[in-house]
This record gives structure tokens, sequence and C-alpha cells, in this order.
């Protein structure tokens, strides 16, 4: 038997959380995120496969899913004819290699890679040879992905190579994968440049309307002394030759010499960045080193200044060396130093996560939810919690901004422009509503006040979103064009513009009256599980009922708290009076037929315009009406929706299907039961404490798996549930039909912590750091994956929420590390367990501008509940605090200001015995 992939777990290496794996080549389905912050987006596996690209429209390299990673068309490959032997490809990609690869002759592969670098060793015995291929993003202004190759000889007799690069350049649009392939080589046009070669197709083809094209996608390269390719193979066909592959080319089979020479021009063609270079003699012990320079340009920056730039030795180490700082910077505004050393490293690959869904989206990885691009609505929710812990101040207009999507009637825009405040109405000419939508900015908005005290934040202006969808896309708007832009108008023609309080008013509100006939928030197009899509018409979510009830009551305490600002009312939109019902005309909240009334009432009101008229509504009026409907919310989902099974397990229905009934309980096929549904009346308080503690119970005997590990997502509900939605035809234990799926896990745990279930929520967030990092189960690198799949694989890493949410949670819950109306809140929920040797753990965290090292100081070693925060000094000098509870204090955001911004503050927390 040849190598496994099971033999072998990955490693770290060091503190920054570099990590070396042997033979990842063994291992399927394995990828690695290279990026930067103007949007180069590449992903490379153990054998250099894996797109690169800046956009849906702009791939180098061939766009690919995650089973397209078996073949070699997307590979970056790079290949030496060896005299006397014959074409070895240095990054495995060879018909005679593949065929190899689990010999126990094999060749001895292993990978090593960091922030956000790839660097992949392979060594051939039978031949003396060793390869080091590195790959990398720079961090710099340019679109580009960077690669050099070393190759030693480890032999005892000098050899002959002949060294040419190979990597197939697909240059244009993911649509053109299979719609007009052929067509669309026709425009391509090949120029082999002294440097490289450089494809310009002539047009960017779209039947709808064809575009002149200004893009040039570019293969450079030069070798260690600075010498040009002598020849260019920069054809595919002619390359691979009558019956050849990619995998075995005739060009290289037979070392045939470069077909082209700087200057010439091919029409027409599929392009191949094929770069001879000089042949060599290789001594015993010598490195040559070949560079590659893989860019997509928009401008005429001349292709010398590309080679000068990076294409060298001494260059490619200076940008790997910046680069390597660059994202250490950004993480380290965030780190911890706990118990477990590994945990550490780990968590910076978490805390990278967010940064890459942020530019990648979902859609540029192999694994993707959606192949076109952007990010969806609760991502631009989610992902910047992490930011908002960290630097809020830099994110304040990132959150401004995103309510530009909202519409009057209370739901959004789905689809996220590139650029800020860039919205457009639908995906795939498909107009939807997911009824979670107007829960997810308030989180933020609440974080982000909570972490500066800007309160004022609620009262700046912004418009609407406004297209022909209306009547929360139930309708449409006759009267609007195109051309009449994306912001609502009043009536007289002028854009309306509406306060942050007045847009979260509306997102609550309309969701508030909009129930269906068990008086739960309508399903509608789905929730937070966006499996659950097929229930428009009678559906309803109680698990987000639960977060809208929680969030209503947020609102009202927010709205209390501006009087702060010496306010006692604030301006709203007349229309929005309908809603505000027990201001002005009350509705019976009993009644689900009166609230759809009233929320048509208002619908209709808003339809086209608003009238522009606004009315100041007193403060203390408004949070009235905003507990109201909150505690309405409370009061039914306990009466309502508590589900007792005749085994004595107690929790929550989730859902309404499509027929009207219930989801959960007891049925003929099995007990159902969805985490989602238990999640957040436990995270939002309307689980009282008694409640929480059984539907614990509950989920550990109906949703925990004793043999892949984790909480399940649902109960195996045995039927496709065409009821509910697409969820249910997934096989089960795979994505949203009853995966453990990361993003509600972490969710949970941060709930149960919030409940004060410290054990009970540590025991869920460490199961997912366990499950990740058994690399012989996960099967990935480090980081969160969205979800494991029924034999435990990591499914979909890198872009998922999971990784804000454990973030959040590890700082917020477990640290205790949080803003309360800008002053500082430290309450530690850390276990025994979490503590190092010496009892200390830290935290790098940045609160008022200012980077704070904390450091929990727990000498005798006490467990939770059995400590309290008896002292907090700096430089050997007290620091005053205000006792909130038993485990809870407060710092004045005034003393943290008075740190110095020019430095780390390192602030010590003695833990001593509670009383």
């Amino acid at each position: 038997m040849g190598y496994k992939a099971q033999d072998h777990q990955w490693q770290f290496i060091d503190q920054e959380g570099t990590f070396r794996l042997e033979d990842p080549h063994l291992s399927t389905y394995l990828y690695f995120p290279l990026v930067n912050e103007v949007g180069m987006k590449s992903a490379v596996t153990p054998l250099l496969k894996g797109a690169i690209n800046f956009d849906h429209d702009t791939f180098l390299t061939e766009p690919l899913c995650v089973e397209d990673l078996h073949n070699t068309r997307s590979a970056r490959n790079f290949w030496v004819y060896v005299e006397g032997f014959g074409p070895w490809s240095v990054t495995g990609n060879s018909a005679a290699q593949i065929a190899e690869r689990f010999s126990e002759e094999g060749e001895k592969v292993s990978l090593e890679a960091g922030m956000l670098w790839h660097a992949v060793k392979r060594t051939n015995a039978q031949l003396g040879l060793q390869a080091r291929i590195t790959n990398f993003v720079p961090a710099s202004a340019d679109r580009v992905e960077l690669m050099r190759v070393s190759v030693t000889n480890t032999g005892s007799q000098p050899c002959t190579l002949t060294p040419t690069a190979a990597v197939p350049i697909y240059g244009r649009s993911a649509d053109n994968l299979r719609d007009h392939r052929h067509v669309t080589s026709l425009l391509h046009r090949i120029h082999c440049n002294r440097q490289g070669v450089i494809v310009q197709p002539t047009m960017s083809f779209d039947e709808r309307g064809h575009r002149l094209n200004e893009t040039s996608y570019i293969v450079l390269g030069c070798d260690d002394q600075g010498d040009s390719p002598e020849g260019f193979f920069p054809v595919v066909d002619e390359y691979i030759g009558e019956g050849g592959t990619l995998d075995w080319p005739l060009a290289i089979v037979e070392n045939q010499p470069p077909f082209y020479r700087a200057g010439d021009r091919v029409d027409g063609r599929e392009a191949l960045g094929g770069l001879r270079f000089r042949a060599l003699e290789l001594s015993p012990g010598e490195t040559r080193s070949w560079f590659l320079i893989m860019a997509i340009s928009e401008d005429d920056q001349p292709l010398q200044e590309l080679v000068n730039k990076y294409g060298s030795k001494e260059h490619f180490e200076d940008w790997l060396g910046s680069t390597k700082k660059a994202w250490k910077a950004k993480l380290d505004i965030l780190q911890v130093e706990m118990g477990d050393p590994d945990f550490n490293r780990w968590i910076r690959w978490v805390s990278v996560q967010p940064i890459l869904r942020r530019i990648f989206g979902n859609s540029f990885l192999p694994y993707h939810d959606y192949g076109r691009g952007g990010r969806g609505w609760r991502d631009l929710w989610q992902d910047v919690l992490p930011q908002l812990l960290t630097e809020p101040e830099n994110v304040v207009d990132v959150l401004f901004n995103n309510f530009l999507a909202v519409r009057i009637d209370g739901s959004n825009a789905n689809i996220i422009g590139s650029r800020p405040g860039e919205f457009k109405t639908d995906r795939n000419q498909i107009p939807r509503v997911w009824m979670d939508h107007g829960v997810w900015p308030l989180q933020a908005v609440k974080l982000y006040i909570d972490q500066t005290g800007d309160l004022g934040f609620l009262l700046r202006e912004t418009p609407y979103f406004k297209d022909y969808l209306v009547h929360r896309a139930e309708k449409e708007d006759d009267q609007w064009k195109p051309a009449d832009g994306t912001q609502l108008k009043t009536a007289g023609g002028s854009v309306y513009q509406g306060s942050v309080l007045e847009h979260l008013l509306v997102q609550h509100l309309s969701a508030f009256f909009n129930v269906g006939e068990h008086n739960i928030l309508r399903l509608e197009n789905g929730d937070w599980n966006d499996g659950f899509d097929m229930a428009a018409e009678r559906g309803e979510s109680v698990a987000f009922t639960a977060y809208y009830a929680s969030n209503l009551g947020h609102l009202g305490t927010l709205v209390r708290t501006l009087r702060s600002l010496g306010l006692d009312e604030v301006s709203l939109c007349e229309e929005l009076m309908i809603l505000l019902d027990r201001i002005k005309t009350p509705v019976d909240y009993g009644s689900w037929m009166d609230k759809r009334e009233r929320l048509e009432d208002y619908l209709t009101s808003v339809e086209y315009t608003v009238s522009g008229t606004r009315v100041e509504i007193p403060l203390e009026e408004l949070a009235a009406d905003l507990e109201a409907k909150s505690e309405h919310l409370r009061g039914h989902l306990r009466s309502q929706e508590w589900i007792e099974d005749e085994d004595g397990y107690g929790w929550f229905n989730g859902y309404y299907d499509n027929q009207g009934q219930r989801l959960e309980g007891t049925h003929p096929q099995g007990t159902r039961m969805t985490l989602t549904g238990q999640v957040f009346p436990v995270m939002g308080g309307i689980a009282t404490d008694h409640q929480v503690q059984e539907i614990v119970q509950a989920v550990n005997h109906y949703l925990a798996d004793p043999q892949v590990g984790g909480i399940r997502l649902n109960t195996d509900f045995g039927e496709y549930g065409m009821n509910v939605g697409r969820a249910f035809g997934f096989a089960y234990g795979h994505k949203e039909n009853g995966a453990m799926f990361s993003h509600m896990a972490v969710m949970y745990a941060n709930a149960l912590y919030q409940r004060g279930l410290v054990e009970e929520g540590y025991h869920i967030l460490d199961g997912i750091y366990q499950q990740s990092v058994d690399f012989s189960t996960s099967r990935i690198y480090p980081g969160i994956p969205e979800y494991f799949n029924n034999e435990g694989r990591g499914m979909y890493p890198y872009l998922t929420g999971s990784a804000s949410w454990y973030l959040l949670t590890l700082v917020s819950e477990v640290f205790g590390v949080r803003g309360r109306l800008g002053d500082l809140v430290l309450k530690p929920r850390l276990l025994k367990a979490q503590f190092d040797r010496k009892g200390e753990a830290h935290l790098d965290t940045v609160f008022a501008s200012r980077k704070l090292h904390l450091s929990y100081q727990n000498p005798h070693l006490l467990d939770y509940n059995q400590y309290k925060i008896v002292e907090i000094t700096r430089n050997g000098e007290r620091l005053d605090f205000q006792q909130l509870d038993e485990n809870g204090v407060l710092i004045s955001r005034s003393a943290i200001e008075a740190l110095s911004p020019d430095r780390p503050q390192t602030i010590f927390v003695k833990l001593g015995v509670s009383d």
C-alpha cells in the first residue's frame, strides 16, 4: 500500500499559524485561498490547480467548481525535460506521475502554508531532483499572482534541464465556460511579448450587448538570472499536439523547440501561457529558479514594469515578506493566548475568514453557494462583526451605506454591488424576500453603538432603495422605470431620506404585522435556512419571530437611550404611524387577520412614493409601542409554541409548513426537531431559565451526533418536504438538511453563554474546533467550514459566517470583553481548562482606538463561578472600575481614552475567590 492521507496530520510550525502537511496531494478537494485587497482572487491546490480571477466576468484561468479539481485544465504547470529521462512536471501534473501517485515509489510531497502564501515541495528520488513552488498574491495595487519555481539537483551527477511554464489562459467571463466557449476563443488576440504571453480579447461577448474589451490576461516570466523566455507555446491545441493532453503534451514529451518568438501574434485560438526558458545544466547541490507573473490588467502599464517590480529573487522575497507582514498586521489586532497553543494559532485562521468572504464573496472558491459573485444580505452584516469588535470607527461608513438597500416596505435589495452602497434588485431575475433579513442590521448597529457610544448614528439620514418590486416583492410597480433611479422619492419628486432608526423601525414593524394564520411571522421565501424556500404561502418562522421579538425590545431600549442626547422626540415618516398602532389606532395583536390588514394599509400607502411629511414622535411613546410588540410576541411564543413529547423532552417548534402544519414534534416518521428553532428563543430571552435547561437536554438527545460529532441542524424528517423547501431534498446529514452546520452551532453556543450555561457553550465551541483540526476526518486546512457532512468532512471551507460568530462569541462571551454604550465591560466566562499552566489567558483587541493586551490572572486556577474580578492594574497602578454584578465590571470610556494610543496597553485583570 502507498501513502494515505490519514497517515498524516497538518502541524503548526510557528506562532503565526504557518502549518505543514505531508502528502497533501493524497487528500481530495484541498484548496487554499490567495487574495489581496484590490480583489485579485486565486485558489491553489497541492497540485497547483485552481482559478485565478478578478470577478465573474474576468477569469485569467478557467472557472471551476470543486469537482473540477480532478482535472488538469486549471493547473499552473511547470515542466522540466530531463536529458536521458524525459518530462517531469514539478507540480505533479503529468500522466506518468498521476499513474504512480499511490505507489510506494511515488514522489514525496509536502506543503507549507501561511498568511496568505502557499508552498509545495516535491521530491523525485529516481531523478535526484527536488522542486519547491511558492505562490502568493502580493499586498499591492496590482492584480497579480506570483509564482516561484525552484529546482535543486539532489543527486550526485549533473543533469541537463529544459524548463517550460504552461498556464492555460481562459481570458473571459465565467458565463462562457459552456455558453459560446469556442466562439469567445475567436475573440482572442494572443501576443508573444519578450517577457511572456498576453491575451486581449477584442470584446466581451454578451448577446444583450457586446462591449469593447480593454482587459488583458497575462503570463510573464523570467529566470533567476533575469533572462526572459527564449520562445513560446501560446496555443493550446498546438502545444498538446494531435492526440495529446495537457498532462502529456507532445511539445514537452518530444522536447520540441518553441513554436513562436517575441513579436509573434495568433488570433482566435484557445490560449496558453507557454513559456520556454533556455536549457541549462544543473550541478549536484545547485538550485535554479524561475518566476512567473500571472496578471489581469485593465490599463496600459508596460509589461516590463511588472517584470521589474516582481520578476527577480530579491523582488519576489521582498513582496513575499511585505505580504506576510501586511496579513500579520491585520490579524495581530485580535489574537488570543490560552491553554492550548494550537487553538491560539488556529483562531488566527478563523480571524482571516471574514476578510476572505468580504473579498471573495460566496462565489470564487471551488466550493461556492452561487457562482456569479458577491455576498448575500446577511453576509454584509455578519462579516463586519469582528471589525466592529476591533475597529468600529473604520467600518461606520460601511454600516451606514448598507442601509441604502432597505426598501420602505421592509424588504431589501438582494444583490450587493462591488462599490460601497451599490445594490441591485434581485438574483437571476427571481424576486425574493427572506423574512430574517430585517434582524441582522440591528445586531450590527447595536454592537457598533455599544463599542463606541455613538448614539447619534441612529439619527443619520439616508435614502431608501426603490425598484419595480413593492408589497415585499409580491407586487410590481408598473409606474417605475430604471431611468427613475433606485432611490425612493416623495410625491413631489424629491429623494426621501429617513434616519437609520427609521430604517430599522421599517424592517421590524413591517415584519411584526406580516403574520400567518398562527400569528407567527411569515416565512415568505425563506429565513436563515435558505433551504426552507417552498412555503411562501402558509409557512411561518417561529425561530425568527423569536429574534424579532428580542430585537423589538432592544429597539425600545435604544429609543429611550436617545434621551441622553437631550432629545424628547424623534422625527419619522408620516406613513410609519400606521404601524405604530399603540400611539394612534391600536390593533388587536391576538388577531392575525387584523395585523395583516394593518400591514396592507401601510404597504399600499408607500406603494409608489411617500408623502415626505414627517411626524414628531415622543421617545417614550415610541419605546412603549415597540416594547408592547416585543412582549406580545414573547408571551405568544411561550404559550403556543412550546412542545413536550411523550418521552418528557421539551423544546420550541421552529416552523409551520406550506400546509399550515406545525413542523416539529412527534410525527409518524419519528420526532422532528430543528436547532434553529431553539437558538433564537434561547438567545433572545424568550425561553425561561427552566425551558433553556429542557432545550439543552432535548438538543443533546435528538440532535447530538455521537458518531460524526457536533449538533445536527435537524432530525431526519424522512421525506422530501415539498411543503417546506429544497433542504429536505438533500441527502440527510448534508448542507441544510441535518448537517453539523457550523454557523447555527456557533450561534447556539453564543446563546448558551448568554444564558449562563458556560460549560455547555464551551462544549459546542470546543467540539467545532476539535472537528475542524482533526484532518484525518475533516480533510480541511485550519479554519471553520460551513458544515461537516455525514462522514465528518469539512465542507465549503473559508467562506462562512461561522467564523464571525465564533470570534464574536470568543471575545464578548468567553473573554467577556464588550462595550456598553461606549464604556468597556469585562465579564469573563473562561473555564479552568482554558487558562494556561500559570493560570493566565490573554486577549489582544482594540477599544476606544486603543490597542489593549488584556491579561486575565487566575493564580489559584479557579473555575468559572468560583472567581470574580478583584483588581485591575496597568503599570502597577490600579484602574478604577464599577462592579456590575458578581462577575462583571465596567471601566469608563474616559479611563481607556486616557491611555496612550501610540503603543499597546497591557491591562492585568486579577481573578479572585467569588463571595
